[in-house]
């Protein structure tokens, strides 16, 4: 079906799936940082001194980098073992809230925190921005922990 696990490049060293997780978890720390910062901040958490447009604009390019070094490693890290991957239901879990949270987040979130957003309909956008990734999140810490789907 998939390429044979020995076959793929990434499998030739010790070193090259731990560094490009690193990266990969690295990517998502930026990304959930600062997401996180601006959701809490619709919230009335934190930061209260500015604007969560201000916010938002200041820490957009930090979110576009993390996304894309997630965006890059990821593809990367699930071909080094593709059955592996889209065997494990956590696995899928994860596919499926980052399909929905990054169009989420440009679409809806964003232009919630752009606006100032701060009622209850601002709050609840933000409650599922930081439900949808916190549960890609999860979804990725338990592919080690999930059997695979026979």
């Amino acid at each position: 079906m998939f390429l044979a696990a020995a076959e793929n490049p990434l499998n030739a060293s010790d070193l090259i799936f731990p560094v490009l997780e690193c990266i990969h978890i690295a990517g998502f720390t930026i990304l959930l940082g600062t997401i996180g910062l601006v959701d809490l901040r619709i919230l009335g958490l934190g930061l209260r001194t500015q604007k969560p447009a201000e916010i938002a604009r200041d820490v957009g390019p930090w979110t576009l980098i993390g996304l894309v070094l997630v965006l890059i490693s990821g593809p990367l890290l699930f071909s080094s073992d593709p059955d592996m991957y889209y065997l494990n239901p956590s696995f899928l879990v994860k596919m499926v809230l980052l399909a929905l949270a990054i169009p989420f987040h440009y679409l809806v979130r964003r232009k919630v925190a752009l606006a100032n957003g701060s009622g209850v309909g601002s709050k609840i956008v933000a409650c599922t921005s930081l439900a949808l990734w916190v549960g890609v999140i999860f979804g990725g810490i338990f592919i080690g922990f999930v059997n695979q789907l026979r």
